[in-house]
């Protein structure tokens, strides 16, 4: 990228420095914050921290929509749906690197029931008997909020019959795949980790999950999450921590924690969640896996939790990227009921068959790509040489005002899931977790003229991606700035206030939820202490299919591990 006649673009994406709190001392700090006296200093010098006093400074534009400014067909079809059977059972077969540990797919699965090696019952059995164990193991793994055996055993029994019968609804028929706790599954309660939502059974499926249910999935429980979202390490102190496979002394990450944890542990080849600020795509990467999160409008809301509308998106948390790409082949397309879901055009994978990446542009913000771990950073930037062996042009590019999207996005998110949870807050402020109850309490000291300037602020940075991105095909980012962190015991019991660890975890994901650019983390590599690393890639509108080809290409090239905790289902 030529800077000839531009004005150098400052990095300027600086750490947060904020007091960490758990246990008393966060039980102190939330009251502090809480407290009509104390709570207006205390949370202004907080949320100075986070920039949101620059960000009331900086000059605007116009009003943005309230939701990404992406490009839209001008005729949509209302009956183009998912894509169907035999266009994903044609998708090419997983890479894999020499001597890697070797995660079981939806292929695997489904060859050994037509084969008539084992049976969706069997499976079902084993993962049922495996989430007992690893729930009394010390620390519990908890990846689960709840599991109806009974229905879990009925929906293998009902795939069992279909392939006795020479039957298969497609290639995820018969396949575990956990729900997100934060999305509707008939006959569960969406208690979205709190400890007194959900107590009334959902009495249909969410759109995903409805999709899921048609093609045969069997839908083994409610997974773990971080409260109503708000947080990225999967620590709930409600439903206990989400524990990593990797090693379960560490987080997850989150918010779709149990998704992550759930595959990580060989429960299921893909899981379901859901992401308003990375919270797709971090778990993936701090387990090991491929997560990716659409572009806004891709795949339908609707059924799940109303909880940051401008933000949100559902996608798949899998194994492999070839696993990712059946689920969202599944769950992407125009949902009648949800507007979102009209202006997109049609669902392809056709990237997917590409032989390599001759002709594809990779853009580096290298100043960010940069701002990472010394062994991320390293990770990642062998991956890009790998990339660049099968044809792929390195691009610098250029991003500036990262510390504005960083506070933009910040003050759209908790603005949004503070109104969500309003009515809830006076009824039910301390039945909240107590990082929970911190970060609403700090939301509240926001003004609604914050929110409109943030939104105003939001179509500026749109535009520097927007920049960047007719110059690439795709920007690409490690996905965290660190590793899983450990969850010390009194964390576990109470939640934790941690904005510079937040901050780290948080670095490179934000971006693609407030432009609404689909984006996609995959395994890069491990560190010395044997814990994931991954990589993000950011795309145009509607490209997914190029995100998933890329994934798919890197695991030619990491030499996966196993995790600590894992279970074989076809042994």
């Amino acid at each position: 990228m030529s800077n000839k006649g531009k004005k150098e673009v400052i990095y300027d994406l600086k750490p947060i420095k904020a007091p960490v709190a758990s246990g008393v001392s966060l039980k102190i700090l939330c009251a502090l914050v809480e407290n009509g006296a104390t709570g207006a200093l205390l949370a202004g010098n907080l949320l100075a921290q986070t920039g949101v006093k620059a960000m009331r400074a900086a000059q605007a534009d116009a009003l943005h929509p309230l939701t990404p400014p992406l490009p839209r067909v001008e005729e949509p079809d209302l009956s183009a749906g998912p894509l169907d059977a035999e266009c994903l059972q044609a998708l090419p077969a997983s890479k894999a690197a020499e001597s890697s540990f070797r995660f079981e797919t939806s292929a695997d699965l489904v060859q050994a029931f037509k084969e008539g090696k084992s049976t969706p019952e069997k499976v079902a059995e084993k993962i049922l008997a495996a989430c007992r164990a690893d729930d009394e193991r010390d620390p519990p793994m908890r990846a689960f909020i709840s599991q109806d055996e009974e229905d879990v055993m009925r929906q293998a029994k009902d795939a069992t019959r279909r392939y006795a019968g020479g039957i298969s609804l497609g290639p995820l028929d018969g396949v575990p795949v956990a729900i997100k706790d934060e999305l509707d599954q008939k006959g569960y309660g969406t208690t979205v980790g709190t400890r007194f939502l959900g107590k009334t059974p959902a009495e249909e499926d969410a759109w995903v999950v409805a999709s899921l249910r048609r093609a045969g999935a069997v839908l083994i429980g409610k997974a773990n999450m971080h409260e109503i979202g708000l947080g990225v390490t999967g620590v709930n102190p409600h439903h206990g921590a989400a524990r990593n496979p990797y090693d379960p002394t560490r987080a997850t990450g989150g918010s779709s924690s149990g998704p992550a944890a759930c595959v990580a542990a060989g429960l299921g080849p893909v899981a379901v969640g859901a992401d308003g600020g990375g919270s797709i795509r971090i778990p993936a990467a701090l387990c090991g896996l491929v997560g990716l999160k659409p572009t806004f409008g891709r795949v339908s809301e609707r059924g799940a939790a109303p909880l940051c509308w401008s933000v949100a998106h559902v996608g798949p948390i899998g194994a492999t990227a070839r696993d990712v790409a059946l689920a969202y082949g599944l769950m992407a397309g125009i949902d009648p009921e949800d507007s979102n879901t009209h202006m997109q055009p049609s669902v392809s994978l056709d990237e997917m068959r590409r032989p390599d990446l001759k002709k594809i542009k990779l853009g580096i913000y290298r100043p960010w790509f940069e701002d990472a771990s010394e062994d991320i950073v390293a990770a990642c930037q062998k991956m890009l040489s790998h990339f660049e062996g099968l044809g792929a042009e390195l691009v610098e590019v250029e991003l500036p005002e990262l510390s504005l999207l960083r506070v933009v996005h910040m003050v759209t998110i908790v603005s949004e899931m503070a109104a969500s949870m309003s009515e809830h807050m006076k009824a039910h402020r301390k039945d909240f977790g107590l990082d929970t109850r911190m970060n609403l309490a700090l939301a509240a000291r926001l003004s609604a003229s914050d929110y409109i300037h943030a939104q105003r602020l939001r179509m500026r940075i749109s535009a520097h991606f927007n920049r960047a991105m007719d110059e690439v095909d795709m920007l690409l980012t490690p996905a965290t700035a660190c590793t899983a962190p450990v969850i010390s015991a009194k964390v576990a019991r109470t939640g934790e206030s941690n904005l510079g660890l937040l901050e780290q975890i948080m670095r490179f994901a934000p971006a693609a939820n407030l432009t609404g650019l689909p984006a996609i983390s995959f395994p890069a590599g491990y560190n010395s202490e044997g814990m994931p690393i991954g990589m993000q890639a950011m795309g145009r509108p509607f490209e997914e299919d190029l995100l998933l080809a890329l994934a798919g290409f890197s695991e030619g090239f990491v030499a996966r591990k196993a995790p600590k905790v894992h279970h074989r289902l076809l042994d």
